[in-house]
């Protein structure tokens, strides 16, 4: 690894894996930071598979092979790995209470130039750059699952986010193969301020018997010609990050039409998840 060349990834849940498997594909060099050394071991697992399915799909055909992308990660516990990153993306669970604690650490180890990308759903950008001494050096980048199949991203600029600090970023998702769309910050965003009403509701009606999983996800992808349904694209994006997005909106817009059906809840409760779990409003 090439020294202040590289890329810091925090968090190897499911979308720090597939941003991490991104970067590594298009030849970044990768620092990959999380808590527990099972996450790790989990992400690795899951990035060496994703990338033996994209080849035995023709999508990874002509691209580096799974040893490659690997060799390009270092996968650590330690936080101080990340002192010369060059810019850093932040994928840690949408909890606030966790993600408030995080940019702190990272103002103290990072460089004063890098670049902070926080990976999130809901949470505005502006209160996480509140908790950096950088605030213009602090952006969202809203990536969607699975990474390295989406050629676009929301990107989203909070109070202070500099114009310097937005070319940086699309010079960065440039080099991942990615369009990003800017909008302005608010909880939500757009994506998740349309999206997370729609899958709520989408519960709801599951909730009191007005039609099951698959036949709701059955109309939107027959009736609407979407890709996948609501309830599906639950499944995938993970019950629980469903759950934690609804409370952020509900908290911040004060409006109780973001307020979680209680059969999420229980479902989360339940530890039925989505894909992650094995099972949420399908098994896996």
């Amino acid at each position: 690894m090439q020294e202040k060349s590289y890329i810091g990834v925090v968090g190897a849940g499911v979308m720090g894996a597939g941003v991490a498997t991104n970067l590594a594909q298009t030849g970044h060099d990768v620092v990959l930071v999380d808590v527990e050394e099972q996450a790790l071991e989990t992400a690795k697992g899951s990035i060496r598979d994703a990338l033996r399915m994209q080849r035995m799909m023709g999508g990874g055909a002509k691209g580096p092979a799974a040893s490659e992308v690997l060799e390009r990660i270092v996968f650590t516990l330690d936080y101080d790995k990340l002192s010369e990153a060059g810019y850093i993306i932040e994928n840690v669970t949408e909890d606030w209470g966790i993600k408030e604690k995080i940019y702190p650490r990272l103002d103290a180890i990072a460089p004063e130039e890098t670049v902070f990308a926080a990976n999130t759903s809901c949470i505005p950008i502006t209160r996480i750059a509140s908790r950096t001494r950088r605030p213009d050096r602090v952006i969202g980048i809203h990536f969607m699952n699975p990474v390295p199949m989406r050629p676009a991203v929301e990107v989203i600029r909070g109070w202070h986010t500099s114009d310097a600090t937005i070319e940086t970023t699309r010079a960065m998702l440039s080099g991942m193969g990615k369009e990003m769309i800017l909008v302005n910050d608010g909880p939500g965003f757009v994506s998740n301020r349309v999206l997370m009403l729609e899958i709520n509701e989408a519960i709801f009606a599951v909730q009191d018997g007005t039609a099951e999983a698959a036949d709701v996800d059955r109309i939107f992808r027959e009736c609407f010609g979407h890709r996948m349904g609501p309830l599906e694209t639950a499944d995938l994006i993970g019950l629980d990050t469903i759950y934690n997005s609804l409370a952020v909106l509900c908290d911040d817009f004060r409006d109780g039409k973001f307020r979680p059906c209680p059969l999420l809840r229980r479902m989360v409760d339940a530890g039925l998840l989505g894909r992650k779990s094995g099972e949420g409003f399908y098994k896996y």
